[in-house]
């Protein structure tokens, strides 16, 4: 018997400025970069707890993120992102430096920020 791999999609499906939410924790936030795959430390990688450790072949997202008690900055799976609907903006202290206008869950890019 062949154990199932799962399939994991190389595609990005959110783009810089949208709005998105985490599927599993109470979180929510603009995106501001795009990893085609993860690309941080092992450290951080081996910090996620096995059962819910997303794989790592997958597109990864820098989030200006903000949730009820803080704003900081996230780093999440594709596979762990959704949409956020509620067109209502982030709080986030960083968002005016490089977004202007929100418009339909989605933030216009005024300027990037150096790699």
């Amino acid at each position: 018997m062949i154990p199932h791999t799962p399939v994991i999609d190389k595609n990005a499906h959110f783009t810089i400025g949208q709005v998105v939410q985490h599927r599993v924790f109470a979180f929510r936030g603009v995106i501001f970069d795009v990893d085609p795959e993860f690309s941080n430390s092992e450290e951080w990688w081996e910090s996620i707890p096995v059962e819910v450790r997303p794989e790592k072949g997958q597109p990864f997202y820098h989030i200006f993120a903000e949730n009820e008690e803080s704003s900081y900055e996230a780093y999440v799976s594709q596979q762990n992102l959704i949409p956020d609907t509620s067109d209502e903006p982030v709080n986030h202290p960083e968002v005016p430096e490089m977004f202007g206008e929100l418009h339909e869950g989605k933030y216009e890019l005024i300027s990037l920020l150096p790699h």
